[in-house]
């Protein structure tokens, strides 16, 4: 089968289409024949190189999450999952491919009128988002700035944040036109990536959820009201300076509160609620789903090129 393997870490170029063996269901596992195949951060800085530290090596099989149908499962798990479509996480190795297998504890069946592009676009996106939230405690009235808003997890932000009557939700972005689409999401103000062009923004809120990282992170701290809360949930931009904690003990009597979040805390049952819960939701129109654009997988290069670029609203989907 076709597969979309790392050969040398650096620039998209470095991806190669590969041919390698079905990969045959564990126990505890089933198989997928991919129908749609989700581009994300994670998978970026992966091929970069910057996650190296983690044991990430030359010919790794790219991807996290696949939405298709199960044709076949490993020692113990039930039968009947075969023939059903699913959405399924495959951890940070093997979703690029036209099969892919999965613990069936990572694995979700589809609402019938759910696309797997829809699927891939707000499965791995949609938790981190609901308790990024969650973690930063957003109450109704707060004000609240979805910095990089552009890309998935953002897009998920805005709208649970609207949904949970946030008194206003900022966001940053890089144009006006993304800025229409994210207010049509539930933004009520629009910066630019500096946090600046809307006079009438909030001087300062309440909760920061942070995509993007960078050196321009200590900015932001700075806009935290009094008993504020920062949660980074990616790091798209780079770390942020070594001492930007620096800037929290400078403003000790103000009680402000940074932290990081990783779903990977967050017990798999209650992410696999939530998660379900979701799909029924954008099911019925009730939570949107953005896909940018849909491209074969012996493209995977070329998402990636559009990922650095900065051209992504939403999320890519390869289909093999």
């Amino acid at each position: 089968m076709k597969a979309v393997v790392v050969r040398t870490f650096g620039d998209p170029e470095g991806l190669e289409v590969i041919d390698v063996p079905v990969p045959v269901p564990a126990p505890g596992q089933v198989r997928i024949v991919t129908e749609a195949i989700g581009v994300g951060g994670v998978d970026a800085m992966i091929r970069r190189g910057a996650l190296a530290a983690y044991g990430f090596r030359a010919g790794h099989l790219l991807g996290s999450e696949v939405a298709g149908r199960v044709t076949a499962v490993g020692e113990g798990v039930d039968v009947s999952w075969i023939g059903r479509r699913a959405w399924a996480f495959t951890g940070l190795s093997g979703g690029y491919a036209e099969q892919a297998v999965a613990a069936v504890d990572d694995v979700l069946p589809l609402p019938h009128s759910l696309t797997g592009s829809d699927a891939v676009a707000l499965g791995g996106s949609g938790v981190v988002a609901h308790f990024a939230l969650e973690r930063a405690r957003l109450a109704v009235g707060e004000t609240v700035l979805v910095r990089g808003a552009a890309g998935s997890i953002g897009i998920t932000a805005v709208q649970l944040a609207a949904r949970n009557r946030a008194g206003a939700v900022a966001v940053t972005t890089s144009s006006a036109e993304r800025g229409t689409r994210l207010k049509e999401l539930g933004a009520t103000h629009v910066l630019n990536r500096s946090g600046e062009g809307d006079r009438d923004a909030p001087a300062g809120f309440d909760v920061v959820i942070d995509v993007v990282g960078g050196p321009q992170l200590p900015v932001f701290l700075d806009r935290l009201n009094a008993n504020g809360r920062y949660v980074a949930v990616g790091v798209v931009g780079g770390q942020p300076p070594a001492d930007f904690g620096m800037r929290l003990m400078d403003a000790f009597r103000r009680s402000l509160s940074f932290a990081t979040f990783s779903s990977d805390t967050v017990p798999g049952p209650d992410r696999q609620a939530v998660r379900s819960s979701q799909f029924a939701d954008a099911a019925l129109g009730d939570l949107r789903t953005i896909v940018h654009e849909v491209l074969p997988l012996e493209q995977a290069a070329l998402a990636h090129h559009k990922m650095d670029a900065g051209e992504v609203f939403g999320r890519v989907v390869l289909v093999p």
